[in-house]
Formats: C-alpha cells, sequence, structure tokens
C-alpha cells in the first residue's frame, strides 16, 4: 500500500460502538441487565467505568462487587451484546458519508474495537459496503483500550504512522488508547463529555467531519511536533 508522505494523513482509525454506530445505549444496558441478575446495581459511577471498555475488563469489575466467577460474567455479557445487535445497528449521524468519502480518495481505514471479534466482524459486515482495510476487536491484541495496543496494531496493519492516523473515538478510555499510541484524535462524544486537548479535536457528531478537516489535524499535528 502506498502511503502519503510524513505531514499528511496516512489513515483513518474508528472506533465502533458509540463512534460509528449508535450502541453504547445497548452495550450499558446488557451490563445493567447481568449486574442486577446477580443481585447488584451498576449505578451512574459504574455506567461511566464500563464505557469503552472491553467484554473481560467490564466482567473483572462486576466481579469486585458480584462475586461471580469471571468467566460467567463475561459469557453472559458477550451473549447479551451479541443478542442485542442481532437485529442490526443504527449508523451515528454522519459516520456512513464520512467513510464514503474516505474511500472514495483512497484513504486507509481500519476499525478498532474492544468489543469481542465476533461482534465487531457482525458489524463490519453491515457497514462492508464502505470497506475497511483491517478489523480489529478485543481478542486481536495481547492488551485492549485504554492500553495503546488496539491502535498500534492497526497502524501497523496498515503501514502507517501512528502520528499521522487519526483516531475517532467516542470514550475517554478509547481516547486515552489512541493518545497513548500517538494518534491525532477527532472524539465525537456519545454519552460522557470529552474536553478538547492537545492533539484532539471535539465536534459533536460526525456530520461536521471531513477528509479536510482530518487532513488538516495531521497536518497542524505534525506542525506543532516540530
Amino acid at each position: 500500500m502506498n502511503l502519503p508522505l510524513s505531514g499528511t494523513l496516512h489513515a483513518v482509525l474508528f472506533d465502533m460502538d458509540g463512534t460509528l454506530v449508535d450502541t453504547e445505549e445497548l452495550w450499558l444496558d446488557v451490563v445493567e441487565e447481568v449486574t442486577a441478575r446477580h443481585g447488584g446495581t451498576l449505578g451512574a459511577q459504574g455506567r461511566e467505568a464500563v464505557l469503552g471498555r472491553s467484554v473481560e475488563d467490564t466482567a473483572e469489575l462486576l466481579y469486585g462487587s458480584l462475586g461471580v466467577p469471571r468467566a460467567r460474567l463475561a459469557d453472559e455479557l458477550g451473549r447479551g451484546f451479541s443478542d442485542s445487535l442481532a437485529g442490526g445497528a443504527v449508523p451515528r449521524p454522519g459516520a456512513l458519508a464520512l467513510l464514503a468519502a474516505l474511500r472514495a480518495e483512497s484513504v486507509p481505514t481500519a476499525l478498532v474495537s474492544a468489543s469481542p471479534r465476533a461482534v465487531v466482524r457482525q458489524i463490519a459486515g453491515s457497514l462492508d459496503g464502505h470497506g475497511f482495510d483491517a478489523v480489529f476487536g478485543a481478542e486481536d491484541t495481547p492488551r485492549t483500550k485504554p492500553a495503546p495496543d488496539p491502535y498500534l496494531a492497526a497502524a501497523a496493519r496498515l503501514g502507517a504512522d501512528p502520528a499521522r492516523c487519526v483516531a475517532v473515538e467516542d470514550t475517554p478510555t478509547g481516547v486515552a488508547s489512541a493518545e497513548a499510541a500517538g494518534c491525532v484524535v477527532l472524539a465525537v462524544p456519545s454519552v460522557q463529555p470529552i474536553a478538547p486537548g492537545p492533539g484532539r479535536t471535539v465536534l459533536t457528531d460526525l456530520t461536521r467531519a471531513d477528509v479536510g478537516l482530518l487532513r488538516s489535524m495531521v497536518r497542524e499535528a505534525a506542525s506543532e511536533a516540530g
């Protein structure tokens, strides 16, 4: 794959849940249902803690208060989330248009999610007409978000410099992962607020994003880095 020179956009790496498709509330509902099934209450802090987290990380968090075996919790969470998506997922505003624009300009893209691989491929299939050059689920790297591993792996798969990639995220957990990998970040918060910061642009949704904006974000980051 022939990539642009340094200082230009190499690739765009998309989170899935809450970023491309409207699934964060579905995930929270599943976590609350599993928690209640075992006699617990998730609460506001618990809801914040599980956003953007993998099934395994969420099971670990719930284990501390529920005492139910982690493997059982992970199985219930994974099956519940997959079942909730059986009818498909609704794309977030502007998501499909941005994917189409990137494909039209031959900008490589990857789907980078903390959801189980089976769920990621299930959703990727519904967006397949827009094409991803790489797809990563929670099991595809040694660590998942908020560790940088998923974004580093996606950039490596595309032969791209992470600093010349824009990662599109909707949660603080995902933003932490992308920034730890050295990516420029476009944040489109779905449930929790995200503040602007160095190398980070925040929009209300993807209807305001286009290829020109993503390219300018990378140029600005490269200029600031010297």
